[in-house]
């Protein structure tokens, strides 16, 4: 859930997850689809696939333990190279390299002398932080923390707060005279894109106690003669975006060709 989205938007929605799954069986257990529908507004919703496959991995590979070893944890769907890291090492006590936005941040800044890290993970990078890695189980899992929560709360990437710092007199771009960034970091377009219109799409489903028709996605209920049950809210947003048909198309398309949707009895539906 933490992959590309902040704690303070993750916190209510794991919480929830927890209580109504606790355990990987228990989320094994249901139909991948209400999976995509608790996930609600997280984004990234083929997460909540792999989330669902890898609890069914789980179970079938691992006994409904989840794996100590980054090894095996990296074999678990939707799990890579920092997910496999950060479990292993803040959930087991295991010496990994863990590398997230904020600690590359820190590494740049206090190490190599740069405003922000490069726009993609190096090599380099990834020498640096095992360099740095203390050689002691428990310090390094320690050390992975206070540097990753140094960047989030600290070294932030517009406003960094110097003046707290506890390690402002060995940060090498202090002393470089805080030299401005190689680039400026864009973020990614949300309004009048097919991931828009894709969620908007998945909230009308998520909400859908029957496949709905495809007609509805294209037309408001009024000009069909008809009024949809529970779905009346998100299908008038959806319908406010005023995506081009061929958009539509685009997002439905894909949301079948993800597994976020499927075809029964005429219209689409959550995955079974």
């Amino acid at each position: 859930m933490l992959q590309q989205t902040p704690v303070v938007r993750v916190l209510p929605v794991w919480h929830e997850w927890l209580e109504r799954w606790p355990t990987p069986a228990a989320l094994a257990a249901v139909p991948a689809g209400e999976a995509v529908r608790a996930w609600g507004r997280l984004g990234y919703p083929r997460r909540a696939l792999r989330l669902h496959a890898a609890a069914a991995a789980i179970v079938q590979d691992h006994g409904g333990s989840v794996p100590a070893t980054h090894s095996e944890l990296l074999q678990l769907p939707g799990v890579g190279s920092y997910t496999a890291a950060a479990v292993a090492a803040f959930a087991f006590g295991r010496r990994e390299t863990v590398v997230d936005t904020n600690i590359r941040r820190v590494h740049a800044r206090l190490v190599s002398g740069t405003a922000l890290p490069a726009p993609a993970l190096t090599a380099a990078e990834m020498r640096l932080a095992t360099a740095l890695l203390p050689a002691d189980d428990g310090a390094s899992v320690r050390w992975n923390a206070a540097v990753m929560e140094l960047g989030a709360m600290v070294c932030t990437a517009r406003a960094p707060k110097c003046v707290a710092c506890p390690v402002r007199d060995s940060c090498a771009w202090l002393a470089a005279g805080e030299p401005p960034p190689s680039y400026i970091p864009k973020g990614q377009a949300w309004h009048g894109t097919d991931r828009q219109v894709r969620g908007a799409v998945l909230a009308v489903l998520r909400l859908a106690d029957a496949p709905v028709p495809p007609d509805l996605f294209q037309a408001p209920p009024a000009d069909l003669g008809f009024a949809p049950e529970g779905i009346g809210v998100p299908l008038a947003a959806l319908h406010r975006l005023n995506s081009a048909p061929e958009q539509l198309e685009r997002a439905l398309a894909g949301l079948l060709t993800d597994g976020l949707a499927e075809l029964a009895h005429g219209g689409y539906r959550l995955p079974a």
